[in-house]
């Protein structure tokens, strides 16, 4: 027989989400890219020019606002978007531009209290957290009513042609394999998470980025150089340098052009004045009256 208080934290750990990821450690690499992250950035700011379009097409004004991993794009917001105080937030403090407003904080802990944002925006961090719908659940609950939430990510077949070489090249050399490259969530499964976190109105589309390499080193460049190399909680062995040379060569071979696959998440926090679905079977009228407004 299982004693009762056993039971209870066999429970618990069963409603923990599996830890995927280290956060230190993507907390350390997000700052040993700080100094270069601006040489890096294309995505970043394809990202952060779309969000500003989000936002000026929204037509309303945003007084206090979070801007989490966006790093000095903030300059970019403009006039049209609505944004009155900007709050930037990064898991690093050294990703943090040099304004008054900054904070250094993790989205799995949000230190913001209750209903005191209008505005939250995350750019290209949330693929790396380990409880999606905890995280997006607290940036609901920090929001005021009809407050919105904007988030850009990294979706499931980002980095495919990479990890499809790095499986391909250790097995052929080594005999096995080892997770190198993290694993993205679909674009479902980030509609389904905003669904969970209680936000309306939820939407969410996917940008879908191929970016062609001369220099399949540049690839590797460029993913130091965003902060976005591997961060996973699982320890792996050190990658091989022939592996390595060998994952290159198969890339190149695959025509060196890698995918990067952006999903947009928007909702909003529920609010007496959004459009209401209508119930099941509300639209609906009886065939004789369609007939006679068809003819």
């Amino acid at each position: 027989m299982v004693a009762p208080e056993l039971i209870g934290a066999l429970d618990a750990d069963m409603n923990q989400p599996p830890k995927i990821f280290n956060r230190q450690r993507y907390a350390m690499r997000r700052a040993r890219a700080a100094a270069q992250f601006s040489q890096h950035d294309f995505l970043h700011r394809r990202v952060f020019d779309d969000i500003v379009d989000r936002l000026e097409s929204v037509k309303r004004d945003f007084p206090k606002a979070v801007f989490s991993g966006a790093s000095a794009l903030t300059e970019l917001i403009t006039s049209a978007c609505g944004v009155g105080e900007v709050v930037s937030m990064d898991l690093s403090p050294k990703r943090l531009p040099p304004t008054s407003c900054r904070i250094a904080s993790d989205e799995e802990a949000l230190p913001f209290a209750r209903e005191s944002l209008d505005l939250f925006v995350s750019v290209l961090t949330l693929h790396t957290v380990n409880d999606i719908v905890g995280a997006l659940t607290q940036a609901r609950l920090a929001l005021k009513p009809d407050g919105l939430f904007i988030a850009a990510a990294f979706g499931e077949e980002t980095l495919s042609i990479l990890r499809n070489a790095l499986y391909r090249a250790e097995a052929e050399i080594t005999g096995g394999v080892s997770p190198r490259v993290a694993p993205f969530a679909s674009i479902q499964d980030f509609g389904q998470a905003l669904g969970r976190a209680g936000f309306a109105l939820p939407v969410v589309d996917i940008d879908k980025v191929s970016v062609r390499y001369a220099n399949p080193m540049k690839l590797l460049r460029d993913l130091r150089g965003m902060g976005e190399t591997n961060a996973l909680a699982k320890n792996t062995s050190p990658l091989r340098r022939d592996v390595l040379m060998q994952a290159l060569n198969i890339f190149m071979e695959n025509g060196g052009e890698e995918r990067f696959d952006i999903v947009y998440a928007t909702g909003w926090t529920p609010h007496e004045s959004q459009q209401k679905p209508l119930r099941p079977g509300a639209g609906r009228m009886p065939l004789e009256v369609a007939v006679k407004k068809s003819n």
